[in-house]
């Protein structure tokens, strides 16, 4: 009577390490108590090794537990493994007294007082390695008592194991997508309706630190262009397929201070992100930022072979891209600029552009995505 006013409590224990699996050591400590054995333990057996890891356990010698996945976990009577979430004990396994004259009995169980034990499979997820419970019964036998008292917890600590690898899978997965953010060129900022930062990469912060071209005023993203600054407000205040699907066809031109040239383009995004934990916020796209670099001779190279320009009319193209208008690439380069427009007329009608902003965002396609 006294364990049934406990199982509400050690319930909730489990679903606790669910959410937080440093503690199921103390929830195996109280499943021990509620089901009446010695020992109480968490662990993982593959089915084809019979390799057996113990995973959290207690009222146990840490040398058997080692001992347990060195060597004797294939000795266990656990040779065939029951289904899942039928608990079975020894003499539900094998002969028992064929069983007491083996090793697994002599070396493991009879040297820590124990002579039967309640197993069962609580997580089927990897069918060539599933995660079983066992409860040490002691001296004594397992006994229908014990099994019903277990049989109490089985569900629950079942689904707590699919909560932990489900969270587990999530975590590994944003870890992955944040390491993958994390190593390109591009500033990458989530923004929510109002234009505030929910959360930005590397390259994103490293921009909002420089405070040029893009910064953060009282947590909204501020670019150096006033015109810039009107259409993102516009789209991200709007959230609609429609507007997103406007803007993203757009680059958006911006140039910091010192006249480095930066491209622009959002998208849109329909998950909700927490921050903080408790706060929900709601980022509705994207703003990715890069400068214009064609980080060396050999982008150069590529443009000049995809759309086929001379020397000259390269010289010319990277010059508009680095240093700005007609005047500024004739002074850059020494050459008239008579001359700086006929190479450029001749680049805008081999690369299928117009503008000079159009090359500017047309080499933007060349740059390096990743950190250097």
């Amino acid at each position: 009577m006294q364990g049934r006013r406990k199982l509400p409590e050690l319930v909730e224990s489990i679903y606790d390490a669910g959410l937080d699996p440093s503690l199921w050591t103390k929830v195996v400590a109280s499943i021990r108590d509620f089901v009446g054995g010695q020992a109480c333990g968490l662990f993982s057996k593959d089915s084809i090794s019979k390799f057996g890891v113990t995973h959290y356990y207690c009222g146990a010698d840490p040398h058997y537990i080692k001992l347990y996945s060195e060597s004797h976990s294939k000795f266990d009577p656990l040779t065939v493994l029951p289904p899942h979430g039928q608990i079975v004990s020894i003499p539900d396994l094998v002969n028992f007294d064929e069983y007491r004259r083996g090793r697994f009995y002599r070396e493991w169980m009879q040297p820590q007082g124990c002579s039967d034990a309640a197993n069962v499979v609580l997580d089927k997820s990897n069918a060539n390695c599933p995660v079983m419970m066992t409860v040490l019964s002691g001296r004594r036998m397992v006994d229908p008592a014990m099994k019903q008292r277990l049989s109490l917890i089985v569900p629950h600590a079942s689904r707590a194991l699919l909560i932990n690898r489900a969270i587990s899978s999530q975590l590994t997965l944003a870890s992955a997508l944040a390491d993958v953010l994390d190593n390109l060129a591009s500033g990458i900022f989530l923004v929510d309706a109002a234009c505030r930062v929910v959360h930005a990469n590397v390259a994103g912060h490293a921009l909002l630190d420089t405070g040029d071209v893009v910064r953060s005023v009282a947590g909204q993203l501020v670019t150096s262009s006033t015109e810039a600054n009107q259409t993102l407000r516009e789209v991200f205040a709007t959230g609609s397929d429609v507007a997103f699907l406007a803007a993203r066809g757009h680059a958006i031109p911006l140039m910091s201070s010192g006249g480095e040239r930066y491209i622009a383009h959002v998208l849109p995004l329909s998950s909700v992100l927490r921050h903080g934990g408790e706060r929900v916020v709601d980022a509705v796209g994207a703003l990715l930022l890069r400068r214009v670099s064609l980080g060396g001779q050999s982008y150069g190279e590529l443009i000049a072979r995809t759309f086929d320009l001379t020397p000259a009319e390269l010289r010319v193209f990277l010059a508009i891209v680095e240093v700005g208008g007609v005047p500024e690439t004739a002074i850059a380069l020494g050459i008239a600029e008579t001359t700086t427009k006929t190479h450029l007329h001749r680049v805008f009608a081999k690369t299928g552009v117009s503008r000079q902003a159009d090359l500017v965002k047309l080499a933007a396609g060349f740059s390096n995505p990743l950190v250097n």
